[in-house]
């Protein structure tokens, strides 16, 4: 007989998001939805595990990202400079272990740091229940601080959602829209109150037509290490939660004039 199943719901919002998959010293890009790797980071800190610590236990955990709220892309624009006046080092050193000036000269260099700006995202984890209950209580009183991908995006409340006895992909259907209150008006104002809102979803599935290599195996400093996963997007009709929205959708029936 299998272990109970159950679905952890969190909501991800806040200023700020930025969820890696790449990056390099001058470009830090930001992917459009929450990366796996990014969604357990934060259930392991939550947990109080050290970034040493196996995650077995949370790679068996099923993901699913729903966009409620996309956001927009803002560049973070740095220039980098010896404040006297002397050329950059190197990036690599000499036996002696001394960084050399860059050569010829460089005197700035430009990095560019990428975010999510307003962004609300649900992110459902489904697995085995007494795992879920546990870090659902991890997240309700996190052992370490949390962040949304880098440690300078704070979440705003809540994070926590609910535990669901349901399927993952019936989270996603049918949980509430978690966009912002003035989000949801600019939403109604623009479409005309409309009853129901189309958003894009991912979820974990193997015989999924895309893949990300976003799997953590492990946050150590110097044995980071990422495998691929196999994925299907999806878009889910959901209610906008206006009374009229409500009064809408409960009296539509789309096999009506089939007289079913």
């Amino acid at each position: 007989m299998s272990a109970p199943q159950a679905t952890l719901a969190l909501r991800l919002g806040g200023p700020l998001q930025s969820w890696g998959d790449r990056s390099a010293f001058n470009r830090r890009d930001t992917r459009p939805e929450p990366t796996k790797s990014g969604v357990l980071g934060l259930l392991a800190a939550a947990s109080g595990r050290a970034r040493e610590e196996p995650l077995d236990d949370l790679l068996g955990l099923r993901l699913g990202v729903r966009v409620d709220q996309p956001g927009s892309l803002l560049r973070d624009y740095h220039t980098v400079s010896d404040y006297r006046g002397r050329p950059l080092p190197q990036a690599g050193v000499s036996a002696k272990g001394v960084q050399r000036p860059t050569s010829p000269a460089k005197y700035t260099h430009v990095t560019q740091r990428f975010y999510l700006q307003d962004a609300v995202f649900l992110a459902a984890l489904h697995g085995p229940a007494a795992l879920v209950q546990t870090l659902a209580e991890a997240v309700k009183h996190p052992a370490f601080p949390l962040a949304l991908g880098r440690r300078s995006c704070v979440p705003t409340q809540p994070l926590f959602l609910a535990i669901r006895e349901a399927p993952l992909l019936e989270v996603l259907r049918t949980e509430p829209w978690q966009a912002t209150e003035t989000a949801q008006q600019l939403y109604a104002r623009d479409r005309g109150r409309p009853a129901t809102i189309d958003v894009s979803a991912t979820i974990d599935d193997p015989d999924g037509p895309d893949s990300l290599t976003d799997v953590p195996h492990s946050f150590a400093p110097r044995e980071r290490r990422f495998t691929s996963r196999r994925i299907q997007h999806l878009w889910i009709t959901l209610p906008t939660g206006s009374a009229e929205s409500r009064d809408a959708v409960q009296s539509h029936d789309p096999f009506a004039l089939l007289g079913w």
